[in-house]
């Protein structure tokens, strides 16, 4: 495993967001829903492609908050601009569990 110096990871923006909209994506190469987030006043809505198909349904994700990196560019995944990377943990290979807080927290909150 390569390591990283502090700078580095202290440059990532890994932010609470709350789903505010879930949707099929069935453009997706893989199976994956497109997902709107809000991370709060200072950040705003971002839109995400996620690949969580497996244990999530799309009613189980609006009002669910998100462990999401906010600061990289935007992606293009077939018709759909993806602005963020929700965080998750991969359970087997194909499974992923959404990285999540234990505990409502403000969307935006900074993780340290």
């Amino acid at each position: 495993m390569d390591t990283i110096d502090w700078a580095h990871f202290e440059s990532v923006e890994l932010r609470i967001g709350t789903i505010i909209e879930a949707n099929e994506f069935p453009e997706a190469h893989n199976p994956a829903y497109k997902l709107k987030i809000d991370f709060g006043d200072s950040i705003g809505t971002k839109k995400s492609s996620a690949q969580i198909t497996d244990l999530y349904d799309i009613e189980q994700l609006v009002g669910k908050q998100v462990i999401a990196v906010v600061n990289l560019p935007p992606k293009q995944i077939g018709p759909f601009i993806s602005e963020c990377l929700v965080t998750g943990l991969y359970r087997n290979e194909e499974e992923v569990v959404l990285a999540v807080p234990d505990k409502q927290t403000p969307n935006g909150a900074k993780l340290s």
